[in-house]
């Protein structure tokens, strides 16, 4: 398998730096954020900072493995919300982290250029056609979303046929982004995503059966100075203000 990473669009679309501590005494919340809640999680931050305006809430966006990896090495976060549950079980169970809990389901869209032609709806076909140069997708090595595209490409037995043409994001977003700048003609993507890029772009929702459930889980970090913000970001994110943006932007809700 040929791997193409395109890493000089990487700082322009991914953000896994960790973030500087907040000053003695203030009241603030850093959130490690899986890249696909970019555009969802700004939207509701709009609207928790409206609510509570003494809180300072700053989030950094990135694949969740890198995420994972940096706050294991002591990363001042105060909440990760991780687009699988292992990365959050895993903190939890190294008692790094409270008890995770879930907020969303992550949801695949396969993309296409409007300037191919193709029927993103095509699926299958559409991944085999000479008009599909390069394939985005999330580096399964440390992004969920691209052990579940790898999953798609398995179940609908094409990925020995195509590997030659994946290319690799460093997350999610910045496949998306590959999609974004023609470096790609398709991509399996966030559907959350996928909904807000440009008017070049196409694309139609994967069937949930074709790979195992991303489901979304949060936890907050036991190093935080700021429990009580902490907990009332994750009672907004999972109430009925987070799921209603959530749910505009493509997510599934996870079940009580």
């Amino acid at each position: 398998m040929i791997r193409l990473l395109l890493a000089a669009v990487l700082s322009t679309q991914t953000q896994t730096a960790a973030p500087a501590a907040p000053p003695p005494g203030a009241t603030a919340i850093r959130i490690a954020a899986a890249s696909d809640l970019r555009f969802a999680l700004e939207e509701l931050l709009t609207s928790f900072r409206a609510a509570n305006p003494s809180l300072k809430v700053e989030a950094s966006y990135g694949s969740s493995g890198n995420f994972f990896a940096q706050i294991r090495e002591g990363a001042p976060f105060d909440v990760f919300l991780s687009a699988d549950s292992e990365y959050a079980r895993r903190l939890a169970g190294e008692a790094l982290a409270e008890p995770p809990f879930p907020y969303a389901i992550g949801r695949l869209a396969l993309v296409v250029r409007k300037e191919t032609g193709l029927d993103p709806k095509g699926f299958a076909d559409l991944l085999k056609s000479p008009t599909i140069r390069r394939i985005a997708i999330a580096n399964p090595a440390h992004a969920p979303y691209g052990r579940a595209a790898i999953a798609v490409l398995q179940t609908w037995r094409v990925h020995d046929l195509i590997a030659s043409k994946l290319v690799y994001g460093d997350s999610v977003a910045q496949a998306t982004q590959f999609m974004d700048t023609g470096a790609a003609q398709a991509g399996l993507l966030a559907l959350s995503l996928a909904r807000v890029k440009s008017s070049d772009l196409a694309f139609a929702e994967i069937p949930e059966s074709a790979y195992p459930p991303l489901d979304q889980t949060g936890v907050i970090l036991k190093r935080t100075t700021s429990l009580d913000a902490a907990r009332a970001f994750q009672k907004y994110l999972t109430g009925a203000p987070g799921r209603a943006v959530l749910a505009r932007h493509g997510f599934g809700m996870p079940k009580p």
